[in-house]
């Protein structure tokens, strides 16, 4: 039971990495300090879309279900709802591409907001 409930928060801990890399420029925004933590993740997050990267959480996820006795994803709300959020069926190279463009394009977006917000307060003192 513990080995599924580890594995289950490590998909938990997945999801929520992703959602901070895609939006975490937007906590920026209101916390500036998250800058230290969202730049890395970012770059982390980029580099496993371009670059084909196998994220260390997946082999994790896995080895804790295999420990628990488990295979595939069949049973529960972790691995019904939040599994297909993080694996998507029909995930190719070419879209992990496209989606790595968009991750980095949005954040660009609200960085380059956030310099000018700062550029234009610098000029007007």
């Amino acid at each position: 039971m513990f080995f599924r409930l580890a594995a289950d928060a490590v998909v938990v801990v997945h999801l929520l990495f992703i959602v901070f890399v895609l939006f975490g420029g937007l906590l920026v925004l209101r916390w500036r300090w998250l800058v230290i933590l969202h730049v890395p993740a970012l770059v982390w997050g980029a580099l496993v879309e371009f670059c084909h990267l196998y994220c260390p959480l997946t082999p994790l996820e896995n080895a804790l279900r295999s420990r628990a006795g488990t295979q595939g994803y069949d049973g529960g709300f972790i691995e019904h709802y939040l599994i297909p959020l993080i694996y998507p069926a029909g995930l190719t190279s070419q879209l992990q591409l496209w989606l790595g463009g968009i991750v980095v394009l949005c954040n660009v977006l609200v960085y380059s907001w956030l310099a000018s917000r700062r550029w234009a307060r610098r000029i007007s003192l």
